[in-house]
């Protein structure tokens, strides 16, 4: 029995064994017949994911984004159970699956819901992956490997309670953090489409001052998008503003936009909502002890957010990558329930996430002057 963490995001798919991670984007478009393939870069696992799953298949993440003609995003959370949950779940899974590995051996998988949705969707989840099922992979080459996948059991829980399992247990699932576990904790998990936050006394889920609010990274990048479709008439997708974003820099039909100081006003008015947010579910949980920023979003939010909340807040490590914090969580959790497990790791490659963007483009034109509106609760 081997056990996984998976946590299907709007923005990204995180999967880890304890052993190794994969992250990708949570796209999936129509397989095409790809003339010739040609890739002179690094080579890692997310590179090309190419599979066939009911007899459909598709093309997973990068490869999605950058050869699909149909391509498949989505910031509807119906939208992520009944397509996307399945396709890039069972893809994930079997990617930990060594070619030569027993078809038999069973799989338990832990993930993870916006609180907000867990009540309604979490039987859901279960439903579509429990039991087994065939995946194909398709190698550039042209070699085809099918896996029979066999998930036993799904474990769910909300989302930002695997931020805490992470700092509570160690990779055994064991408990050793007994300090941290003697306390009220709140969670701040800033997603792409969602935040969500929790709070835990003693290991007890409090429902009070647990919420979810449609208010992640995403909405920043819509208006950094409205503001590129103003200045330059191009429509960015969200999913393509990652590397921007980070560098403040874009290049568009031969010409470089740098529009930093609309991204710092945008994160600056996000941050203050949520912080507004905070104060107020937060209002009659003032014995807090630790306050917990976690999320892909929190790396970039991290730096506007801490100074806007009074309390003790740990600080965000940036040498982790905050986007894994919560599937690390399930992962642990998922042994602690059933046991240390002797795990498989990924073939080959390391663990994949998107790189920094490096280039500066010329012709820089800056379009951060004018004042922003449509991120309202700024403070």
């Amino acid at each position: 029995m081997h056990v996984l963490g998976i946590d299907i995001g709007f923005g990204f798919t995180k999967a880890t064994n304890g052993n190794k991670t994969l992250i990708f984007k949570s796209l999936f478009g129509d397989a095409a017949d790809i003339q010739f393939w040609a890739d002179f870069g690094d080579d890692t696992p997310t590179d090309h994911i190419h599979v066939t799953i009911d007899g459909k298949s598709y093309f997973i993440g990068d490869l999605a984004e950058q050869q699909s003609s149909v391509l498949h995003f989505t910031l509807d959370q119906e939208k992520l159970i009944t397509e996307f949950v399945k396709i890039l779940s069972l893809t994930v899974a079997g990617m930990f699956q060594q070619k030569d590995a027993s078809i038999n051996v069973p799989i338990n998988v832990v993930s993870g819901l916006p609180i907000g949705y867990f009540k309604q969707n979490h039987e859901r989840f279960s439903e579509l992956l429990s039991g087994h099922h065939t995946v194909t992979y398709h190698a550039h080459d042209g070699q085809e490997t099918n896996k029979v996948i066999y998930i036993n059991k799904v474990r769910m829980l909300p989302q930002p309670m695997g931020s805490i399992l992470n700092l509570l247990m160690d990779d055994k699932g064991k408990i050793i953090d007994m300090d941290l576990a003697k306390e009220k904790i709140g969670v701040v998990d800033i997603g792409f489409r969602t935040t969500d936050f929790i709070i835990l006394d003693r290991l007890r889920y409090i429902d009070r001052g647990s919420r979810t609010i449609d208010s992640g990274i995403s909405k920043g990048f819509s208006v950094i998008a409205n503001k590129l479709r103003e200045k330059a008439g191009v429509s960015v997708e969200l999913y393509r503003l990652y590397r921007a974003a980070e560098t403040g820099l874009i290049k568009m039909r031969g010409h470089g936009f740098a529009f930093a100081k609309i991204r710092d006003q945008v994160y600056s008015q996000l941050a203050g909502s949520i912080a507004n947010e905070i104060d107020r579910l937060w209002a009659d949980d003032w014995d807090i002890d630790t306050i917990i920023l976690s999320g892909g979003g929190c790396r970039e939010l991290a730096q506007y957010l801490q100074p806007l909340i009074v309390g003790n807040v740990i600080p965000v490590d940036l040498s982790q990558d905050p986007r894994l914090n919560n599937v690390m969580g399930y992962m642990k959790y998922g042994r602690h329930v059933w046991g240390e497990t002797d795990d498989e790791s990924i073939p080959e490659g390391e663990e994949s996430e998107p790189q920094p963007q490096s280039n500066n483009p010329e012709n820089i034109e800056s379009i951060g002057e004018e004042e922003l509106t449509e991120v309202e609760g700024g403070r």
